[in-house]
């Protein structure tokens, strides 16, 4: 089966399971958003910023070393699942003492016995790393994107039980500890891999260098889209960061619907190309025309209609979300871009320009995400970090076209040109486009009627129908 095929295959089933997966999600927040409170919300985003960081530690880079490297046995394998079934327990005993120094940092005893049901959801996150890698590897898509359909459902089912059983911000923590059992359990049976008492390092070394860098990249990229959650939690309120998480996810849904759909098959197929760069940059530039074409529309799309789509999503008592909303949304396209790079980097075996671009991203998120803070509004710390995203697409870009095709930015403006023609005309539309009187839905519903006329005239206009018949047809 040739690349064309495989990602034809891979990217349909990975878009049956983010579609299927952002409909249960989007279902089951529109639930719970009318049950829970902004402040209860606001507890649990607090507390998962420590969760993911422990979560990225657990992974220590091995899962992309897994999947890169094509030589692995399958003791080695073992080997490698009995090192993070150790580092797992290590690091859930660790959680559980860490609920000491945040409610401290907090002022909320609350984050003491919530850090005991995490370290439980963390041990399962950690220990899944090897058999989910294994089976990407083995380019068993389908089946990972059932499983995670699968532990969804069971994750929304409970939360929203619980919710209604009174159990606050325990519904959303014990609900994400039943997603991370179920993927671990089904994955293992799957898998068939086995932890061994005493484990060979000798795999570990191997796969050392390539998950050094990564590892290195996953934590100062960690800071980077963390540090705004940590630092509006501890200086403004846990309101105040529920309504900045809540538009911050919704901004991350179409990164979910569109562009997650392919950046989990780019690097289990195009490693298979690891010396030919000709052809990774001809992948990325493709990957990058598309996801400009969906994304610059997009933006203008949902910059103009956030109200409706905060309040028909979660409700009345989210309209702080609003603004924080409309802000983020101008960066959905680079987001949308940018979030494809690591796995190009990754394929072409260059996880150091990678560490390199996430030490640059960290340093320039930071900056802007501390001068957001420093004026008090997350409207503004919304405002820097879609600043910080411009540049660091810029960054990003460079070390891809400069450093690793030896080419440079010419093919990228070239890629976003089209794109940009379609963003302006929908910018136009939405701009003499009258106020709709009518309920958020049904204004919804008309707005995007006439999103998807236009999106349909752009591609037209610009010849971008003619891109999308090919990528279809596999050329």
């Amino acid at each position: 089966m040739g690349m064309a095929d495989e990602f034809k295959k891979g990217v349909f089933f990975s878009a049956v399971g983010k579609y299927s997966n952002v409909v249960i999600q989007l279902l089951v927040t529109a639930i719970l958003s009318r049950i829970l409170t902004p402040k209860e919300y606001g507890v649990v985003a607090i507390v998962n910023v420590f969760l993911i960081f422990f979560q990225m530690l657990a992974d220590f880079g091995v899962g992309p070393a897994v999947i890169q490297n094509k030589t692995l046995s399958k003791k080695d394998i073992n080997s490698i699942f009995s090192f993070s079934l150790y580092l797992a327990v290590f690091l859930a005993i660790v959680f559980v003492f860490l609920g000491g120094p945040i409610s401290v940092f907090y002022n909320n005893e609350v984050y003491k016995p919530i850090s005991v049901v995490l370290a439980i959801c963390l041990f399962f996150y950690g220990i899944v790393v090897v058999p989910q890698s294994l089976l990407l590897r083995e380019k068993k898509f389908g089946t990972v994107n059932i499983v995670t359909i699968l532990a969804n459902l069971a994750s929304g089912i409970v939360s929203i039980i619980l919710a209604f059983a009174g159990f606050s911000y325990y519904s959303l923590i014990i609900g994400n500890t039943v997603k991370a059992a179920v993927l671990f359990l089904i994955f293992y049976l799957k898998t068939h891999v086995r932890a061994e008492f005493k484990f060979d390092t000798e795999p570990l070394k191997r796969i050392f260098s390539f998950s050094k860098n990564q590892f290195l990249f996953n934590f100062i990229n960690y800071f980077s889209r963390n540090l705004d959650s940590i630092l509006i939690g501890r200086y403004f309120s846990a309101s105040a960061l529920a309504f900045y998480n809540k538009a911050y996810q919704v901004s991350l849904y179409p990164n979910q619907i569109l562009t997650n759909v392919i950046s989990p098959v780019i690097q289990p197929i195009v490693s298979d190309y690891e010396t030919n760069l000709d052809k990774i940059k001809t992948v990325y530039l493709k990957i990058t025309a598309v996801l400009a074409t969906l994304g610059m529309p997009l933006s203008v799309f949902l910059f103009f209609n956030a109200n409706e789509i905060i309040m028909f999503l979660f409700g009345d008592q989210w309209g702080g979300s609003v603004i924080v909303f409309q802000i983020l949304a101008l960066s959905v396209w680079v987001q949308m871009i940018s979030s494809s790079t690591g796995a190009i980097f990754q394929s072409a075996n260059r996880t150091d320009l990678l560490l390199l671009s996430g030490i640059l991203s960290t340093i320039i998120t930071v900056t802007a995400i501390f001068i957001g803070v420093f004026t008090g509004r997350i409207e503004y710390v919304a405002l820097m970090v879609v600043l910080s995203f411009a540049i660091n697409f810029i960054q990003t870009n460079y070390l891809l076209m400069y450093r690793l095709f030896n080419t440079n930015f010419i093919e990228v403006i070239k890629a976003l040109t089209k794109p940009f023609i379609m963003g302006m005309i929908q910018l136009v539309v939405f701009v003499v486009m009258p106020e709709m009187p009518f309920t958020n839905l049904m204004n919804l519903i008309i707005y995007g009627t006439v999103f998807m006329a236009f999106f349909g005239v752009g591609l037209l206009v610009t010849g971008q129908m003619m891109m999308f018949r090919q990528v279809i047809a596999k050329k």
